[in-house]
């Protein structure tokens, strides 16, 4: 997607930074959804690391890594699927929630209306979103981005059929803010500190 080469050269450099910061109450943007994704995660206060390939997304979880001083510690996972396409970066997982103060994941869409992650039970079991970790890394990729949450929950229908999954969130606070109490998908929700690898596929 050529908006994400345009603002982080080419996925190689880490950046909180976006094309721009809108007010609280502003109409929707009618752009591009990767580009709408990329202004509203980052008014949430997500980190975002763009990554052309799977290499430059190794080279992204190091970097996370050496900043947070997280060498030694285990990170929590809900996911198998995740911790066996991650099995050559040598992290240390765990299922116990108590031993890790990092959470690992996928996610079903990464909505731009808003700049949310939705998950549900496939990532998060049955847990509410104030029961992970403070620390998250989110692992997702460019063709998961939607417009929507109507059109991510009705993706989720299509592609589940009779075996739709539960407890839909979305994850959309990564920093304290009145808004948190008013919004129903994000019910028990805490702040949290985010990280987004999101890898191109297209």
């Amino acid at each position: 997607m050529g908006v994400f080469k345009k603002l982080f050269g080419g996925g190689k450099k880490v950046s909180k930074e976006t094309a721009e910061t809108r007010g609280d109450h502003m109409p929707d943007l009618k752009i591009p959804v990767d580009e709408k994704f990329t202004i509203y995660f980052k008014k949430n206060g997500g980190k975002f690391i763009y990554c052309e390939d799977f290499a430059e997304v190794s080279d992204a979880l190091k970097s996370i890594i050496s900043e947070n001083d997280w060498q030694n510690h285990l990170f929590y996972s809900l996911d198998p699927r995740l911790e066996t396409k991650f099995a050559s970066e040598k992290l240390q997982f765990t299922d116990n929630r108590k031993e890790s103060n990092i959470f690992f994941t996928t996610c079903e869409h990464l909505v731009a209306h808003n700049g949310s992650i939705l998950v549900c039970s496939n990532q998060i079991k049955e847990k509410k979103l104030d029961e992970l970790p403070s620390n998250l890394v989110v692992f997702a990729t460019t063709s998961q981005l939607v417009d929507s949450i109507s059109e991510a929950l009705k993706i989720i229908k299509e592609r589940y059929q009779k075996n739709i999954p539960n407890n839909i969130t979305t994850l959309k606070h990564f920093q304290p803010t009145a808004e948190n109490k008013d919004d129903f998908l994000s019910y028990g929700s805490a702040s949290k500190n985010v990280y987004l690898l999101l890898l191109e596929d297209f």
